[in-house]
């Protein structure tokens, strides 16, 4: 490990290697030797640090660097030559305790990059005599419909369809979560899930360059390589603090008469604290935010976060969870619910409407078997007619019902349901009723924002306005816009005050609105890759509690930050006029701001730890009353 820091930062073992040869020299009598020599390193060094200030202020930004030259050449000029050399072994040490500690601090996402499957095993079967064949085939070249053999730990390498009839997977790199999922037939896999103790088939459903393992890994790579804005929030400190610095340098000098008081109160001022500490605050930053599920794209994304006034919803996908469920079950005089259900389950078997899932899931959840039909088939966006057990099984709309059977009645919905109507044998048999029901979660994730400074919390959905507001009554959102195009949509997001503005949603529809709002969160647990590259973060986890963990990880970022700053100024100040006097020599004042440099970067790491809410504490407060209900309490009160 000390090699490979050696290798990355050569001007270490040159400082070293120059400080001892001129230590020995200036032991020796060779004083004049030792000067030469610590001069011509230097100086190197000096106009190697200017070279890149230059090139910096070419690009419009004054950084602390003039404070590290002055220090240098001040010590220089007025003989203290071993200050000099300490000094560059405090900048070169300095940068390399900033790799470490960025290392440290991108560590979980560096993790997810090295675990990035590389081949897969295609399963071939042989047409003259049906024996099996695998190949490994590289990632890259593995074909939707391609058969998988997907071995004990290894990794599923493109999104799968399960094959095998249950198994479980490790899908913490994914989303955080610690337990082993299991996933049954007809599930996705997701690739980058790491298989248990089971020899799984799959069949890929994505090519690697669109599975969600690739798509992580493209968002992680955004993150490492976007530019903290946190270098501009130090770059704001440089010239106050290099202004403070000289000016007390200038006066130690004056009321001494000593140039080398001057020398020794620069040497305290170098900027190490203020360049190193808060980008590792940001590092650590985007590291804790990718081990809670979210990735982040970079240091602008986490400060912006922190500001975060005004916060606005999809309904569809995002306050809820985007898939129908079964509600109800209304059957018709002679049919039984479960007789119902597990009929109309096993035709939906055949379907691929929207509703189809839930109505199958219901089934399974209360133990239904799923029958296998003799014949079916799906009249598109109308229905699935199947023959099981020799009964005629239809469910689909009510108009397509109607068509079949004689006697046929309407059930009564509420604002978001949706029914399924089931005839059996030419009799109508019941009503399915389904409806997208709002997470456990987002009740307590609205109350929570709107507790902690988020001013305005609004709902942008292209639904219809009742479902849409029975949606936001029960989550607790007051604001409503509803019925909109995905320009309406933008246009909304631009308007909505007070900035910034957060925007969540998924799905296609809503990526223009999530690139237009200061911080867009795409919920990209499903896959779904055209909101995720248009957002500024993608929460990995099917949960809207990411939405305030991302908040808080940008808030406590940023407040560490800006801490480890004033920290780094408030002992570099300290320490400077204590040099006014004299009771510091130059040599020491070096190796005294090596400390302030370790106490800043030790207090930047804090950004890799700290509390987040609990989710359940956010599903817990989902019973709570609505910002509307507790204003008319309040209002009550008052009265």
């Amino acid at each position: 490990m000390v090699w490979k820091t050696m290798r990355r930062q050569p001007a270490i073992p040159l400082a070293l290697l120059t400080l001892v040869v001129v230590l020995v020299l200036d032991a020796t009598g060779h004083h004049a030797a030792a000067r030469w020599l610590a001069t011509i390193v230097v100086g190197a060094f000096v106009v190697w640090t200017l070279v890149g200030m230059i090139r910096e202020m070419i690009r419009g930004r004054f950084g602390l660097d003039v404070l590290a030259i002055v220090a240098m050449a001040a010590t220089l000029l007025v003989g203290e030559y071993v200050a000099a050399l300490i000094i560059v072994l405090m900048l070169s040490g300095g940068e390399a305790l900033e790799d470490f500690a960025a290392r440290r601090a991108k560590r979980e996402l560096t993790a997810l990059l090295e675990r990035s499957p590389q081949s897969a095993h295609v399963v071939s079967v042989d047409g003259e005599d049906g024996a099996e064949s695998v190949r490994d085939l590289p990632v890259d070249d593995v074909a939707v419909g391609d058969f998988l053999l997907i071995r004990p730990s290894e990794i599923v390498p493109v999104d799968s369809e399960m094959v095998t009839d249950e198994a479980s997977f490790d899908e913490s790199s994914l989303t955080g979560e610690s337990l082993p999922v299991t996933r049954r037939t007809g599930e996705i896999l997701l690739s980058g899930a790491v298989n248990g103790s089971r020899v799984v088939r799959a069949r890929a459903v994505r090519r690697s360059a669109d599975s969600q393992y690739q798509q992580i890994l493209m968002l992680v790579r955004e993150a490492q390589e976007s530019r903290a804005p946190v270098v501009r929030l130090a770059d704001r400190f440089a010239i106050p603090f290099t202004v403070v610095s000289l000016l007390l340098g200038g006066i130690a000098w004056a009321v001494s008469g000593d140039a080398v008081r001057f020398a020794e109160v620069l040497v305290l001022a170098t900027p190490c604290p203020l360049l190193i500490a808060a980008p590792v605050a940001f590092l650590g930053g985007l590291s804790r935010s990718a081990k809670a599920g979210i990735v982040l794209k970079g240091g602008a994304v986490i400060e912006t976060l922190s500001r975060v006034r005004s916060a606005a919803f999809d309904k569809t996908g995002t306050l809820t969870r985007g898939r129908p469920a079964l509600i109800d079950v209304r059957p018709e005089a002679g049919f039984s619910a479960d007789e119902v259900l597990q009929l109309a389950a096993s035709a939906e078997q055949y379907s691929s409407h929207a509703l189809a899932e839930g109505i199958r899931a219901a089934a399974r959840s209360r133990g239904l078997a799923l029958l296998t039909a003799e014949d079916a088939g799906e009249v598109a966006t109308n229905g699935v007619m199947a023959r099981i057990g020799g009964r005629v099984v239809v469910v689909g709309k009510p108009a397509y019902v109607a068509s079949l059977v004689p006697a046929f009645s309407r059930t009564d919905l509420a604002p978001g349901e949706a029914a399924a109507y089931v005839a059996i044998d030419g009799r109508h048999a019941g009503t399915l009723v389904l409806a997208d029901a709002p997470r456990a979660e987002s009740r307590g994730v609205v109350a929570w924002l709107a507790r902690h400074g988020i001013d305005r919390v609004a709902m942008l959905t292209g639904d219809a306005h009742a479902t849409a507001a029975s949606i936001a009554e029960t989550v607790g959102i007051d604001e409503v816009h509803a019925e909109l195009l995905p320009d309406d949509k933008v246009r909304l997001a631009r308007d909505l005050r007070p900035r910034p503005l957060v925007m969540v949603g998924d799905g296609v529809n809503d990526a223009p609105v999530l690139a237009a709002s200061d911080v867009g969160i795409a919920m990209g647990a499903k896959g779904a890759t055209a909101a995720g590259e248009a957002a500024d973060a993608v929460i990995l986890v099917d949960s809207l509690a990411k939405v305030v963990h991302a908040v808080e990880i940008g808030r406590h970022t940023v407040r560490v930050a800006l801490t480890a700053i004033w920290i780094g100024i408030a002992l570099s100040i300290t320490l400077m006029v204590v040099a006014m006097s004299g009771v510091i020599p130059a040599v020491a004042g070096a190796l005294i701001q090596e400390l302030v440099d370790l106490a800043t970067i030790l207090y930047a790491l804090r950004a890799l730890r700290g509390p987040l809410t609990p989710e359940s504490a956010l599903t817990e407060s989902a019973t709570e009353p609505g910002p509307k209900a507790r204003a008319d309490h309040d209002e009550r009160t008052r009265l």
